[in-house]
């Protein structure tokens, strides 16, 4: 996914980071410098669905509009390989009967 929060912000007549943070916080969303400034100039690691959600509705957007999809960018799956869910013992933990897990083999 690519972050297009300042393009869409510019669409919308909001050029700046601190106009765009004084009015996400006039919406009860109260943003530190450090965080808009991530939000603003690059990929933020992570966004609250209740942040992008005041984020859509203070710039009268859709999620479609911040968030833009890059399939080329997902690997494809080896020909070849066998699915993981197939390979033996993959994501099984084996368990006691109460509960815990068996000590490593």
């Amino acid at each position: 996914m690519k972050w297009n929060l300042r393009l869409a912000a510019a669409q919308r007549g909001v050029w700046k980071a601190s106009q765009l943070q004084q009015m996400l916080a006039g919406r009860g969303l109260v943003i530190s410098a450090g965080k808009m400034s991530g939000l603003w100039s690059g990929n933020p690691a992570s966004v609250k669905l209740e942040d992008l959600d005041v984020i859509c509705a203070v710039l009268g957007c859709g999620v479609a509009d911040v968030l833009i999809p890059e399939p080329d960018k997902v690997r494809q799956p080896d020909v070849g390989a066998a699915p993981v869910a197939a390979v033996a013992g993959a994501g099984v933990i084996p368990r006691r009967r109460d509960g815990r897990s068996l000590p490593p083999a």
